[in-house]
């Protein structure tokens, strides 16, 4: 996914997709072709798969990012932020007990390398966060996560929405924390707002456009 502006300061932005575990996390690198800096969004884990992808594209990683708690978005980032000495960014404070909880979560998943990562900043409602050059606007989308987060760029018309919302389906909400009123408020009242023509990368399975989902999302009729 490529850049959408005639910015001349994003338009070498570009998003490679790394999938890892057996969750199929969408792991996200944003990536500056001209630059060369990059960042890291939800490293959930398979971190030498992720390794070996920034490497393949010769970048330099500046932090990590994360949208929420779940064991799935952050079982690799106290490992991957440890080997290339960056910092990790987000999600907001609602979501430390689940990070809190994440190695027994891994556990019961029978994962043992998994470690608890503590984030170096927590994210609210407004923040901007750097991502390759580009500036993400930070949107609180509670429901699936209480402090489930999604980075918005106007100019690029992209979301990295994380488990809130998926092509033809919604973030689940039977998880510690998550509640479908809320997350429907969320969808509603946060994202669709944005605009139909607006690309939104979710953590699992292709990206959609919120005009496709307002219309065709049985979970938003």
């Amino acid at each position: 996914m490529s850049d959408a502006s005639n910015k001349a300061d994003l338009t070498g932005i570009q998003i490679t997709v790394v999938p890892v575990t057996a969750f199929q996390q969408n792991c996200s690198i944003v990536w500056n072709k001209n630059t060369r800096k990059a960042v890291v969004v939800d490293p959930g884990g398979d971190v030498d798969h992720i390794l070996a992808a920034l490497k393949e594209l010769d970048v330099t990683v500046e932090h990590i990012l994360i949208t929420h708690g779940h064991i799935d978005h952050i079982g690799g980032a106290a490992e991957l932020a440890e080997m290339l000495d960056v910092k990790v960014i987000g999600p907001h404070e609602d979501d430390r007990p689940l990070i809190d909880r994440v190695e027994d979560q891994a556990k019961q998943f029978g994962l043992d390398t998994v470690r608890k990562v503590e984030p170096d900043q927590w994210l609210v409602e407004g923040d901007v966060v750097t991502a390759a050059g580009a500036e993400f606007q930070v949107l609180h989308c509670p429901g699936h996560a209480p402090g489930h987060v999604v980075f918005y760029n106007k100019d690029l018309k992209l979301a990295i929405s994380g488990d809130v919302l998926f092509a033809g389906s919604i973030g689940r909400t039977d998880l510690p924390g998550g509640d479908h009123d809320t997350l429907i408020a969320s969808i509603k009242e946060k994202l669709l707002p944005l605009g139909d023509d607006i690309t939104f990368l979710p953590g699992h399975g292709p990206a959609s456009s919120l005009g496709h989902e307002r219309l065709n999302n049985p979970y938003l009729k």
